[in-house]
Formats: structure tokens, C-alpha cells, sequence
């Protein structure tokens, strides 16, 4: 099992475990369900998939609520046929927050650990409801009987609850620099937003103005994923990166982390970049690490990949995008439309939603998008639309995160919206009417985790990227280049990383390993 652990579940699973668990008569009671496993690369999580009720003669609520042996071998024998683990959830009606465990309570779950271990071979997962707040706390038992608690509990609902244990994730202290954020929506709020991992995908126009904006909101760890490099073609739409970049044949990462970097107000912000593409084990396994992704990726693999994972592995997804209708030869624009949407359960995925075509998935995993003698004879509605105006790629983000914003502070308790279109020509903004498919394979897969249908494989195009870019800072003239640089600027190198009010600046965990000094003399 991972380091980390944690516990997610639907908007449904979690009214159903509610409605039996929170009892009319305010007494405790007890239930079972089953969960699969979702193993990322640092994370380890249970998805709640069926809540099994006791039978007849199966428990006994008495103040306190006991069960029998017979209901825990009857439910473990199920989730083992399912290859599942189990759930043993109580509640704490007049409790609020995080709970610990009792010393009866802690022994019941104990006294089971070793036997569901053996039936099922995953970890006894205990949960706790608190009846006045609607927290939920959580552990998984060792077979030896040793309690390892979760670092959080997420519901994926309209509005995305997540419980922290306050003790793995302590509540972040709020900054001088956040006083507007924390304003406008309370200290309490801000907190539990800047315990979340969000990971970006993509670092072009879009994604790199969503991470540089989650950054500025005092978010403490905030990744972003990328395998492509910064270009001349680039710099009408990545506000913040230089031609010196692209002649230094720099990695998007890499120059996202430098400007987040700048931009971060949290105490102590991490801000990790991934050169990689998601499209790979590696790249997926990262992904599954964080509490909300935004996909701001416009090939159909990733986007299906990141799709998947939505339903999968209970991890809300933020997807949007541009499409600019220009008139031939450059004689003007007709018409432009953006749209965003969240991918989880209750939503309609993207196939669902008309914004990915699943024919052309295998196409782009084939790497024949990128193949120029392919695309000559493809039907022109596989190529890849390239217009873009840096601003209307802004209107993209702030629509991604209106959309998050209302994912996870629900203002005026509304939650996200559905699905949205904006339409330039006649500046109007539509809520979508599509609904999910009955047979939607990626909607009847919610909770499969590590069993979900297999996307990830060798993303050759993404390879053959970072090792032409290394290729290139490898020539004479590119460490000349640094190497000037390097002479120019080490001067004031001191100057640069103190200041009088704060002296030495504190330095920023990253995951990128590149050392490329940038402008300013430093290596990040």
C-alpha cells in the first residue's frame, strides 16, 4: 500500500450510506460496503462501490450498534468474487469532524482485520460518519491489527466535500497576500481549498493561465504536466514565456514552474512539473495522485484517458476548449465557441457530450495524427484545428474556473453547473441539454479503479519531443548560450534571492530535475 491513503465515493453512495446510518431515532448503527482500489503513484485510495445493508438478525442497535460474524463473511465473500476489499462504517450522530475511534470501536474493527485480509485480500477499511456536519473519517487495518489512518474523505458530488485529517493535512496558515481570496469566501474555505492537489494538464495558452491563476489563490500544490516545448509559434499565447526560452529550447514545464513559482501565495507552495505524457502508466499513475485535474489538452487520447480516470477513479475532471471558425485565406473570423464542462459521475462524459470522437482515439495512439502523408488523405475532421487568439484563450480558462470554483465552494450551495457553451458571434452562453448514454462505457465503469479499462501504452510522439529538445541543449552553441548567460548575471546572484524584508527566499519542492539557468542566473 501507498504512503497515503484515502476514501472517495459518490454524491449517491454517500446519501445511501446517510439514510441508513443516520438513524430517525438518533442511535448509532452500522452497515457494510463493498470498494476497489485506485493505487497511484504516492496515493493509495478505496472507492466505495456497493453499500451491502445487514439482513435480518445481522445487527443489533442497542445505543451503540453491534453485527454479527455472518454479515462480514456473507459481504467479504461478495466483494472477493468481485476481486473488491471491504468497508465497516459507523456512525457518531451527535459527533462533528474528523473522528478518532473509541476503545470498543477499535476493537471491533480489529478483531476482523486478519479474517477479511484472508476472504478478500485487501485491507479492512473502518469509516466513521459524523452525523452533525456529515464528516466521514477513515483507517484501514493491517493484518496484524494496526490502524492506518487516511489523509482525507472525498465525496464527488455537484460540489466536490472533501474531509481532511487535520493531522496528516494540517489546515495551511493564511497569508498577508491572500486577505482579498480569503474575503471572499471565508478562512474556513480558503483552508480546505489549499489542501487540494490539482493537477494541470497541458501548459499551453489555457492550462498554463488556469495553474498560474490556482497558484496566485494560495493552492499548496499545484503540478502541471507537459511533454511539449516552447516555440516562437507559441508566444502570442504563453503570456509569460520569452523568445530566450524558446532559443533555449525549453521545456513548457519548465517555464509554467518558473512563472508559478512567482506567482504562488501559499505559505509554503510546491510546485511540481512533469515533463511526460499522461498518456503513459507513469504519467497516469501522477495523475491519480491529485483531488481535481484539469484536462486543457486538445488531442483525443489524452482527453479520453483523462475521461476514463473521471469515472474510474472518482477524480473530478475540468475539461474545456476552443474552436475559432475563420474564413478562408485569413479574410476575417465567423464565429467562436469555448466550452467547459466537469467529468464525474452524474455528468455526461465526453463522449456523451459530443467532445470526443472515440474513433479517433486509436488514430491519435497510433501516432498517425502526427504522421503529415496520414493527415494528407485523413477526413479533414481529424485534423487538428490550430487557430487560436491568446485573447479568447483566457476567456477558455476563466470559464474552467468559474467552473472549479463552483466545484468546490459552490456559491450560493449551486454547485457546478452542467455542461456550458459560449457563443462569440452572438455573445450568448447556453447550458447544454445533453444527458449520459444508457450504455456508456465509461459512466458504467464508476469506481473500477485499478480494474478500469486499459488506455495508457507508449506515447512514441511524446518521447521522440523531449528527446529532440535534449538533443538541442546539447549543441555548442546552446551551453555557449548558458554559458553567457551564467557570466552575466552571477553578480547580482545574492542580490537576486534576498530582500530586506524577507531575507533569504524560501525554495519551491519541485519534481523537474532540469537545470537550465533562466534569466535571472537562477537554476530552479
Amino acid at each position: 500500500m501507498m504512503g497515503r491513503t484515502s476514501v472517495a465515493m459518490t454524491g449517491q453512495t454517500s446519501a445511501a450510506l446517510r439514510e441508513h446510518l443516520l438513524r430517525p431515532d438518533g442511535e448509532e448503527d452500522v452497515c457494510l460496503a463493498t470498494y476497489r482500489a485506485s493505487s497511484g503513484r504516492s496515493r493509495w485510495t478505496a472507492l466505495l462501490r456497493d453499500v451491502v445493508l445487514p439482513l435480518p438478525g445481522e445487527r443489533s442497535v442497542h445505543g451503540n450498534a453491534s453485527f454479527t460474524g455472518d454479515y462480514i463473511v456473507r459481504t467479504a465473500s461478495q466483494a472477493a468474487t468481485n476481486g473488491e476489499g471491504i468497508a465497516l462504517l459507523h456512525s457518531h450522530p451527535r459527533a462533528r469532524s474528523w473522528q478518532r475511534m473509541s476503545g470498543p470501536d477499535a476493537d471491533a474493527e480489529r478483531s476482523y482485520a486478519h479474517l477479511v485480509h484472508e476472504l478478500t485480500e485487501y485491507p479492512l477499511l473502518g469509516m466513521t460518519l459524523a452525523g452533525i456536519d456529515g464528516a466521514w473519517s477513515a483507517r484501514t487495518w493491517t493484518q496484524e491489527g494496526q490502524a492506518v489512518w487516511c489523509e482525507s474523505v472525498r465525496i464527488n458530488d455537484r460540489r466536490l466535500h472533501i474531509t481532511w485529517n487535520n493531522e496528516q493535512r494540517p489546515e495551511p496558515m493564511s497569508q498577508s497576500s491572500q486577505v482579498r481570496t480569503v474575503s471572499a469566501w471565508g478562512a474556513q474555505t480558503q483552508a480546505d481549498l489549499a489542501r487540494l492537489r490539482v493537477l494541470v494538464v497541458g501548459a499551453g495558452s489555457v492550462g498554463l493561465d488556469v495553474a498560474l491563476r490556482l497558484a496566485a489563490t494560495g493552492i499548496e500544490q499545484v503540478a502541471i504536466m507537459d511533454f511539449d516545448g516552447v516555440e516562437v509559434v507559441n508566444l502570442d499565447r504563453l503570456v509569460g514565456a520569452s523568445r530566450l526560452d524558446a532559443r533555449l529550447h525549453r521545456s513548457k514545464v519548465e517555464v509554467a514552474r518558473r512563472l508559478l513559482t512567482q506567482a504562488a501565495t501559499a505559505h509554503s507552495p510546491e510546485i511540481n512539473a512533469h515533463e511526460m505524457s499522461v498518456c503513459e502508466p507513469a504519467g497516469h499513475d501522477i495523475a491519480l495522485d491529485h483531488d481535481v485535474i484539469f484536462s486543457c489538452v486538445d488531442r483525443p487520447w489524452p482527453r479520453a484517458v483523462l475521461n476514463a480516470l473521471a469515472y474510474a477513479d472518482l477524480i473530478p475532471v475540468l475539461d474545456g476548449g476552443i474552436s475559432i471558425d475563420a474564413f478562408d485565406e485569413g479574410s476575417g473570423m465567423r464565429n467562436a465557441t469555448w466550452r467547459t464542462h466537469v467529468l464525474r459521475p452524474g455528468r455526461p462524459c465526453l463522449a456523451c457530450n459530443k467532445q470526443l470522437d472515440l474513433g479517433a482515439v486509436q488514430t491519435d495512439r497510433q501516432g498517425l495524427l502526427d504522421d503529415p502523408s496520414y493527415m494528407v488523405r485523413a477526413d479533414t475532421s481529424l485534423q487538428p484545428r490550430r487557430q487560436n487568439v491568446a485573447a479568447l484563450s483566457a476567456s477558455v480558462s476563466a470559464s474552467l474556473l468559474a467552473q472549479f470554483v463552483s466545484l468546490t465552494v459552490a456559491p450560493g450551495g449551486q454547485g457546478e453547473p452542467g455542461p456550458l457553451q459560449y457563443t462569440l458571434s452572438t455573445n450568448t452562453l447556453e447550458h447544454l441539454p445533453y444527458t449520459s448514454r444508457t450504455h456508456c462505457t465509461f459512466e458504467n465503469a464508476v469506481g473500477d479503479g485499478d480494474q478500469r479499462l486499459p488506455l495508457t501504452g507508449p506515447h512514441r510522439s511524446a518521447h521522440q519531443q523531449i528527446a529532440e529538445r535534449a538533443e538541442a541543449r546539447r549543441t555548442v552553441g546552446q551551453r555557449l548560450l548558458r554559458a553567457a548567460l551564467n557570466g552575466l548575471v552571477r553578480p547580482r546572484r545574492d542580490l537576486t534571492l534576498r530582500t530586506p524584508a524577507s531575507g533569504v527566499r524560501s525554495a519551491h519542492a519541485t519534481s523537474f530535475q532540469g537545470d537550465t539557468p533562466h534569466e535571472d542566473g537562477r537554476r530552479r
